[in-house]
């Protein structure tokens, strides 16, 4: 399991679509809203935590076709699935890696693009928090998305289409923990949620995601 987490590691390194390809966006989307909502200290300062949980969740989903993709057309992925490990396990360290190298980097970076967004003092903390908690949740059904896709002609489209409705409920409960935090407002309910949904995800999808790779290399 460490050797094919260091393998996907460097892959997505070399490749450029996981780390650097998701910062980047995530900065030109915190970077446009001034423009399109207003100047406004108090206007942008109220969307804030919403803006960069979406951004965060559009940079996650950009690099979804990368999980397996690579993989299944190189090859590595049937050899992959011979191996002893189970494919439930390599499900859980693509999700993983996906993390390591698009989720974490966007919980590191988002205090930064808050200044941006004239975030709240007291929100700083909970955007961190909350996307530390969710962001986890995303790899985990990206990762469930790009099983049951791999090997599909234009599976991008398809991935998006099945992925963004399971990402709403984490949308939802990530971004009114940073709200809640930045208005200093109790958030114990959506945080225990949000809380919630990652641990089952976690827990259940890489077993979904290998039923669907099982299903799609016969």
């Amino acid at each position: 399991m460490i050797a094919l987490l260091r393998r996907d590691l460097a892959l997505a390194v070399r490749a450029g679509g996981g780390f650097g390809l998701a910062l980047v966006f995530f900065l030109i989307v915190v970077t446009l809203v001034p423009f399109a909502v207003g100047p406004g200290q108090v206007q942008l300062a109220a969307i804030a935590p919403g803006i960069l949980w979406l951004g965060a969740l559009l940079a996650c989903l950009l690099s979804l076709d990368r999980i397996l993709a690579l993989d299944y057309e190189d090859g590595a992925l049937e050899l992959i699935a011979t191996a002893p490990l189970p494919l439930e396990a390599v499900a859980a360290v693509k999700a993983l890696a996906h993390w390591l190298t698009t989720g974490l980097p966007l919980v590191l970076v988002a205090p930064v693009l808050g200044i941006l967004l004239n975030l709240p003092g007291p929100g700083y903390l909970w955007v961190v928090v909350s996307l530390a908690i969710g962001t986890p949740a995303l790899s985990a059904i990206g990762t469930f998305g790009a099983a049951l896709t791999v090997g599909l002609k234009r599976g991008g489209l398809l991935l998006s289409l099945i992925v963004l409705p399971l990402y709403v409920p984490t949308l939802i409960f990530g971004a009114e923990v940073a709200r809640r935090g930045a208005l200093g407002q109790p958030l114990e309910t959506p945080l225990m949620l949000l809380a919630g949904i990652t641990l089952a995800s976690v827990a259940l999808l890489p077993f979904a995601s290998a039923a669907a790779l099982r299903v799609n290399l016969r």
